[in-house]
């Protein structure tokens, strides 16, 4: 019986060396192919955006983003202020940028920010829990603190239905990692947030003062991250960019010194920092200065022409043409992208 089994055993010997050998031939295959995909992908450069602000000009950033998508370009991180938070945290949850054209296109942007009730529209003075409306629309809130006009609440809805239906309720489940830039109204110093709630931190970075009320923060009163950092190319490099992609929305080379005091942010900062605050932060401009460093440092510089548009001028047929300028502007730097695609 003992021979019997043996005798067995060595009929069936082929066949597991052939099995053996097929596993080992796969084996090898599959280590092949990884030694020569890890060197490539340990040298591929790490890639940031930087999404700058501009109120309804964001939309230009959507163009880009088309363009960046064409030519196979893979973001690794992403840094934005005020409407370049919302583009680029919407983004990074993993809209594309032909989502994020339907949203720019589609959206009524005017109710949206101005948090107007439309059931109160023919009402010229309404008082509801602490909140005065005009004409439906929110001019004095009681239960907030800090200066600003607007509420920003149906923003915050919005955005944070948006993010959540992609499962990402913070910073850690983004697709793409991402920082959002603000302004600590007490301090006047920057602030990168970087986890979080992403909707509340996409609202603090778009609050301008006089216009939107702070964000409380824990200890930080935030607003518009525009104040302080208005292209935050240092921030990606912060990430650990190699390459930076920028995205300006400023218009003209001079244009942030012409806009040496904005009546907004004066009306806002004076609030919390009083008067010898204001004039030390008129007398600085730390916003200018940073501003032109991380011009200066950007690797590719997009800067979409927008001449005939200001940060209001939100509107389907604005959006569509400013979309277009984002793309145009995208294009003249083609070949410069084309080397940053990965290939396929």
């Amino acid at each position: 019986m003992q021979i019997e089994r043996n005798t067995k055993f060595y009929l069936r010997f082929p066949v597991f060396l052939r099995i053996f050998a097929t596993a080992m031939k796969r084996i090898l295959l599959i280590l092949i192919v990884a030694s020569l995909l890890i060197p490539a992908m340990a040298g591929r450069p790490k890639i940031g955006l930087a999404l700058g602000g501009g109120g309804a000009k964001g939309a230009a950033e959507v163009g880009v983003l088309k363009v960046l998508e064409e030519a196979g370009i893979h973001i690794d991180c992403i840094a934005g202020s005020s409407i370049g938070a919302v583009v680029g945290g919407l983004y990074a949850a993993g809209y594309s940028a032909s989502e994020l054209d339907t949203l720019f296109q589609t959206q009524e942007w005017f109710s949206l920010l101005t948090d107007r009730k439309t059931s109160l529209m023919n009402e010229p003075y309404q008082n509801i829990d602490g909140v005065t409306y005009i004409f439906g629309f929110p001019i004095l809130d009681k239960n907030r603190r800090g200066f600003g006009i607007m509420r920003g609440g149906r923003i915050e809805q919005v955005i944070d239905s948006m993010v959540s239906v992609r499962g990402c309720t913070d910073f850690e489940s983004l697709r793409i990692p991402f920082r959002c830039v603000a302004a600590d109204i007490r301090t006047a110093e920057e602030v990168v947030i970087s986890d979080g709630l992403v909707y509340k931190a996409i609202r603090a970075s778009m609050a301008i003062p006089g216009i939107f009320k702070p964000v409380e923060w824990g200890d930080w009163l935030l607003v518009d991250g525009g104040m302080l950092n208005n292209l935050p190319v240092d921030i990606c490099r912060q990430m650990g960019a190699d390459i930076v992609i920028a995205i300006d929305l400023q218009q003209g080379e001079t244009q942030p010194r012409k806009q040496e005091i904005d009546v907004g942010n004066v009306f806002g900062l004076a609030d919390i920092l009083g008067i010898n605050g204001i004039l030390k932060w008129v007398a600085n401009r730390p916003d200018i200065a940073k501003y032109s460093e991380n011009r200066k440092d950007a690797d590719i510089y997009i800067h979409p022409s927008l001449p005939d548009y200001d940060i209001t001028k939100f509107g389907n047929k604005n959006s569509a043409r400013m979309i277009q300028a984002g793309y145009s502007a995208a294009k003249e730097q083609w070949k410069e992208l084309q080397k940053l695609a990965v290939e396929k």
